[in-house]
């Protein structure tokens, strides 16, 4: 690892919240997002925020659990997480579907998806023929994902909804090697039939930094997000002019983040979030 620009430590010691990937840079679960397990430099990273007195959120952009039950199992290995202090695409959907209109939405996912969105007052529907929705939202359906589901939602298409994904990740990282992400499969049929426009509500997208910055009550601009795939965090953090922080424990590697044009690249380029604590500790030897 090179030696970090004191201008890029100097920024990171004025970040007023931090914003973290979950899978990949934190913990590491199975293909169905169980049995996760704290990553190298997890609990120091916690443990330098804690003390510090940094805020921060987790946003994942999985949907399999809703964000309080992300928390629990994070909870679960030890970790200082708040009860709301993970979001998902769920948490950003709802700022962008209200705020565009929305009350009827078909979900093409399960609880994690549904119980954010009906606790914040919009109506979900089940993907099934003849339904009326004004948006159609795919997440996390891998076991459910049925042909008729997928009719269901080019129906409602068809008929004038909008339709959202919380992800258009290719991939997401598990202990059992990258995953192919159900969001980006189920719209891409969608879309393929339809001819539609796809919006994104989770990262890389700006409404999910925002979302964040809003609950941390910070600007965009002074957060730090910190995540392992060179197509959501990083991409992310430069939409909202904050700073960009990779780490190499998930989907993406050294190579992955030096073959970004430089002015994609992160900010910070580190090999796990153990680093990232040392940085922040204020006896760091790079100070």
């Amino acid at each position: 690892m090179s030696e970090p620009d004191p201008a890029v430590l100097d920024r990171l010691r004025r970040v007023r919240g931090f914003v973290l990937d979950m899978d990949g840079t934190l913990v590491l679960g199975d293909r169905n997002n169980q049995g996760l397990r704290p990553l190298p430099g997890a609990g120091p990273l916690f443990a330098a925020l804690t003390e510090l007195g940094l805020p921060f959120r987790i946003f994942t952009n999985g949907t399999s659990r809703t964000p309080q039950q992300y928390a629990h199992a994070l909870q679960a290995l030890g970790f200082p997480v708040s009860d709301n202090g993970v979001l998902t695409p769920a948490s950003s959907a709802v700022d962008v579907l209200r705020s565009r209109g929305h009350r009827r939405v078909m979900v093409l996912g399960g609880k994690g998806v549904t119980e954010p969105l009906e606790a914040a007052g919009l109506e979900t529907v089940p993907p099934l023929r003849t339904t009326r929705a004004d948006a159609v939202l795919a997440g996390w359906f891998r076991q459910e994902l049925t042909f008729d589901a997928l009719e269901a939602a080019c129906d409602a298409v068809f008929g004038g909804a909008q339709l959202y994904s919380a992800s258009q990740s290719l991939f997401f990282a598990t202990a059992e090697g990258r995953q192919l992400g159900t969001s980006r499969a189920i719209t891409a049929v969608i879309r393929d039939i339809t001819g539609c426009r796809v919006t994104v509500v989770g990262k890389p997208e700006l409404p999910a930094l925002r979302s964040a910055a809003r609950r941390l009550g910070v600007a965009t601009h002074e957060l730090a997000v910190v995540g392992d795939d060179p197509e959501l965090e990083v991409p992310m953090a430069h939409k909202g002019g904050a700073l960009a922080v990779a780490v190499h424990t998930g989907i993406g590697h050294a190579q992955s983040f030096a073959d970004l044009p430089p002015e994609r690249r992160p900010h910070l380029d580190l090999p796990d979030v153990g680093v990232l604590a040392k940085l922040l500790a204020p006896d760091s030897a790079q100070s």
